[in-house]
């Protein structure tokens, strides 16, 4: 049972006070030996913890998942996670798997009334896993997502047409790899802020998107932010959390 669930139970009186703080005692920290979850990050992110897959058997994956799920907790993040740990996940907890983004969402709930609007554009097709993974990020925690996929500079009329969509975020994603330049014409089109990810799609001289990562970090747009190469988990969750300081 989560935080919340032990205090209703003291406000209906199923539960003493002491009892109450005992349990609660518990709930921080669980260790299942490979792994110490922290049951309380919801309380002081408003996220649960997120499961990074990709270095994780499948058994642990699925444990720490059954555990959070068990102790309350909704909407699981399982990040870079391949389909046969995701098939192996599914058979043991209730979840969700996208092949594109690979995330797994275990113990899933529907958002009633998604916050904002983070808008999410690609430079490519070939961007889309990075974007994906992204943008199932900031809708899971509960971020209204818009997606402009496939609107690089190599045809900017293609941006150009989705300006007014673009003018209406709180926060822009732009996901690029190459030479990177779309954070920069992004930047200077919105008045929000805007997060740069560069993705290790290009030729030969693109370095694995070192170059579109030196490129958004020189950008001369004002209010330009960069993450890792490939990192679309890390810019969906930072989005949501500056969308979510509209709501306030």
């Amino acid at each position: 049972m989560d935080a919340m669930g032990i205090l209703r139970q003291v406000r209906e009186g199923d539960l003493s006070p002491e009892e109450a703080f005992k349990k609660l005692q518990l709930q921080p920290i669980e260790d299942l030996g490979y792994a110490r979850i922290d049951h309380h990050r919801a309380l002081r992110q408003g996220a649960s913890e997120v499961i990074y897959g990709e270095s994780k058997t499948a058994e642990q994956v699925a444990g720490i998942a059954e555990r959070m799920a068990e102790a309350g907790s909704t909407n699981i993040l399982i990040t870079r996670l391949s389909p046969e740990k995701a098939a192996f996940l599914c058979e043991r907890v209730d979840a969700r798997y996208d092949p594109t983004s690979r995330i797994a969402i275990a113990a899933p709930k529907d958002i009633a009334q998604p916050i904002g609007h983070v808008v999410i554009a690609t430079g490519g097709t070939s961007d889309m896993p990075v974007a994906e993974e992204a943008a199932l990020t900031a809708q899971t925690l509960g971020s209204h997502v818009v997606r402009l996929y496939d609107v690089g500079v190599a045809g900017l009329h293609r941006l150009l047409s989705q300006a007014e969509e673009l003018q209406r975020a709180r926060v822009v994603i732009a996901v690029a790899g190459m030479e990177g330049a779309l954070a920069s014409v992004i930047g200077g089109l919105v008045d929000c802020p805007v997060i740069a990810v560069p993705t290790s799609v290009g030729y030969g001289a693109s370095f694995g998107g070192v170059a579109a990562l030196l490129s958004m970090l020189t950008s001369c747009a004002s209010g330009v932010s960069v993450v890792n190469i490939d990192n679309g988990f890390g810019a969906g969750f930072l989005a949501h959390r500056i969308n979510k300081l509209g709501e306030k």
